[in-house]
């Protein structure tokens, strides 16, 4: 048997490693993240010259945005490591 088709032999055999409902999944984490960073963007005041407190420390910036976005990557670990049942 030649190397060449020593090669091809084990590339047909190699199993995927990831399924659709890990991908599916991951996709599902991404759109946690960008949701995430999308609730953290924001706070531009119309005057530059006035600083508005309220808008860049709003609890949705400073608390419920971040956790959205770990939340997010919680959701993209569990994805990679997912074994679906067969």
């Amino acid at each position: 048997m030649s190397k060449q088709q020593e090669v091809s032999t084990k590339i047909e055999h190699t199993n995927i490693v990831l399924g659709k409902q890990n991908y599916t999944l991951m996709l599902v984490g991404l759109a946690v993240i960008i949701i995430g960073f999308i609730l953290m963007s924001g706070g531009k005041s119309e005057d530059p010259n006035v600083f508005n407190a309220d808008e860049v420390y709003s609890n949705r910036r400073i608390v419920i945005a971040p956790i959205v976005v770990i939340l997010g990557f919680v959701i993209e670990i569990v994805a990679v490591f997912y074994k679906p049942k067969k």
